[in-house]
């Protein structure tokens, strides 16, 4: 079967689930409402970052995406009624990762937009420039678009979206603050660091906010490389 029927199909699959659709819905909600409420009280350092604060926890539901897309695939033998369909396996993986990646790459720079705006309108002319903030805003898009692809990548080596879940959730929220806190040099090129550096007015580490973007792809490609693989050795 040729790629873009493989796309379709797999994108009914997404816009079908309700689950889906409400990692979706969060992710643009949960951020905006949390920025929101961190620009009441801006960071004079870094004006940028306190309008996007709410990326650090929006990511969650982007992540939840990306491994419940994929998950899905390992219950009730959906997978090999999906083979069954589509016998290339790394066709059917690349289609699955492009379902994944462009609605979150959509909502992420809605998401983007939206909480430019609110932060904008909520901190005056002691906000980000426009321009700044247009950099900010399609740096949440990319960054929440890498992270879900991220998730869907590790979900397919553990065919578990609970196990991805348990895995990148506690490490997205504790882990990587408390490396940050023993060794700011390592924690620079964790994948939620590295990544979030788009939303920051500056950096005093070695990675700007492109770099520091590519870094986090890095490890995108690692986990969608190893999903690949496992996808194409193991049983359905």
């Amino acid at each position: 079967m040729p790629f873009v029927p493989v796309l379709h199909a797999e994108w009914i699959k997404i816009r079908t689930l309700r689950s889906l659709l409400g990692c979706l819905a969060a992710v643009l909600v949960v951020t905006v409402a949390f920025s929101a409420v961190a620009a009441a009280e801006p960071d004079r350092s870094d004006p940028l970052f306190s309008v996007f604060f709410g990326v650090s926890l929006g990511q969650v539901a982007a992540v939840a995406f990306g491994a419940l897309a994929v998950a899905g695939e390992y219950r009730g033998g959906a997978l090999r009624l999906t083979l069954a369909a589509v016998p290339d396996r790394t066709r059917w993986f690349a289609a699955k990762a492009v379902a994944v990646a462009l609605p979150v790459l959509a909502v992420g720079l809605l998401t983007g937009l939206v909480t430019l705006a609110v932060g904008r309108a909520t901190v005056g002319e002691s906000g980000p420039g426009w321009a700044e903030g247009l950099r900010g805003a399609v740096g949440c898009a990319l960054y929440l678009t890498l992270m879900a692809l991220l998730a869907a990548g590790l979900a397919a080596v553990l065919r578990s979206g609970v196990g991805t879940l348990g895995l990148l959730i506690p490490f997205l929220l504790i882990v990587s603050f408390v490396v940050g806190d023993l060794d700011s040099g390592a924690a620079d090129h964790l994948p939620d660091r590295a990544g979030q550096l788009a939303l920051h007015s500056t950096s005093a580490g070695p990675l700007g906010p492109w770099s520091g973007l590519a870094v986090t792809a890095l490890w995108t490609a690692a986990a969608l490389g190893a999903g690949a693989w496992c996808v194409r050795r193991r049983d359905a």
